[in-house]
């Protein structure tokens, strides 16, 4: 019989939190995952994005907080971006609902840091950051690092990628030597391996199906179309009552602008989600197709890693993107955590080499 939360020896408040929320039995990563973190061991984990990642390092950090003593920063998590940032701190705030005591804030780049740093005054034992704007606070003096008990680094890979090693060492000098450690990473390149090494102390190693496994729960479809006619598909595709909740992926940011305003002119409540938008707006519209507010929402690459949506129904790629793990990432918005999801691929003449190099990757094809 698969373990159920009420195996693992969680308190009654969390439990509770899982329950209302609708999460009855761990996924495999925080099967795996949650026994050992329980116990304080560090972990190194290979996981891909929509696997349950944030719940298998968030409900072990509640746990501690709830049940020993402690002052300062107690866990400190680290995320490449904005958004996945925002998303980890919900996730605390839901799973916490019934820790009356939890203090837990964000701090990110792009935001004036004044409220930041005035979060910070009032006290938080969870402070969920990306690098950047962690040192900056560190720098001021809003922030001391020397309480942490325990550390994650999520999305490690996607850390390196956005170049932010010397930040990430920086961190860490100013961690205390004796913590648990938690590392997760959807792929586990040599600069990774390289990176747990030094980080981690004894770790327990847990890896789930990496993207391209997780690619074969999704009903994927490939519409071959001229590319002048990828709008006229688009708006078929969304006239099925069965695209509730769609993310629809195109690759330049005034692309995306164009195309939502093109929908919402033809009655499809849409925004446009890319690097350009405030951040304000960016909140907003993720939150706005969350909350059910819009229907669709135009993203670029900004959007393909890191964001839990819930209730993805569709992911539609209006352009195939060139690099096929982009191609997964993309993909990987909908059926997270076990859920059904169509991923659908409107493919031009000129982008068939694209979609041959995914084909290779997922080891199968994709057209008939």
């Amino acid at each position: 019989m698969p373990p159920t939360f009420d195996d693992l020896g969680l308190l009654d408040p969390i439990r509770a939190a899982l329950a209302e929320l609708g999460h009855v039995a761990p996924t495999p990563i925080q099967s795996q995952a949650l026994p050992p973190l329980l116990a304080g061991r560090d972990l190194c984990a290979t996981a891909p994005t929509g696997s349950g990642k944030t719940a298998a390092f968030a409900l072990p950090i509640l746990q501690l907080l709830a049940t020993t003593p402690g002052t300062g920063v107690r866990a400190l998590v680290l995320a490449p971006t904005r958004e996945l940032a925002v998303q980890i701190d919900a996730s605390f705030g839901l799973y916490g609902r019934h820790l009356p005591q939890l203090r837990h804030a964000v701090v990110y780049g792009g935001m004036k840091p004044r409220a930041q740093r005035r979060a910070l005054e009032e006290g938080v034992e969870v402070l969920v950051a990306t690098p950047g704007r962690l040192l900056d606070l560190c720098g001021q003096g809003a922030v001391n690092l020397d309480t942490v008990e325990c550390f994650v680094l999520d999305e490690a890979d996607r850390m390196l990628d956005l170049g932010f090693q010397q930040d990430l060492r920086a961190i860490v000098k100013r961690l205390p030597p004796r913590r648990q450690t938690l590392l997760f990473s959807a792929t586990m390149p040599p600069d990774i391996v390289k990176l747990a090494a030094g980080l981690l102390h004894d770790p327990v190693r847990v890896t789930v199906a990496p993207v391209a496994h997780a690619a074969e729960h999704i009903r994927q479809i490939v519409f071959l179309v001229e590319k002048p006619d990828k709008r006229a598909q688009l708006m078929r595709v969304l006239a099925d009552p069965d695209v509730t909740r769609a993310l629809v992926f195109i690759r330049t940011r005034d692309a995306a602008d164009r195309l939502a305003r093109a929908l919402r002119e033809a009655n499809v409540r849409a925004e446009a989600l890319h690097a350009d938008r405030p951040q304000v707006e960016r909140e907003q519209a993720l939150a706005d197709l969350q909350q059910g507010r819009i229907r669709v929402l135009v993203a670029t690459d900004i959007a393909a890693r890191g964001l839990h949506i819930d209730g993805v129904s569709h992911v539609v790629n209006v352009d195939v993107p060139s690099v096929p793990e982009t191609y997964l990432h993309r993909i990987g918005r909908t059926a997270r955590a076990g859920a059904a999801g169509v991923a659908i691929t409107l493919c031009a003449k000129e982008e068939r080499a694209w979609l041959a190099a995914i084909e290779g990757v997922l080891g199968r094809p994709l057209l008939g």
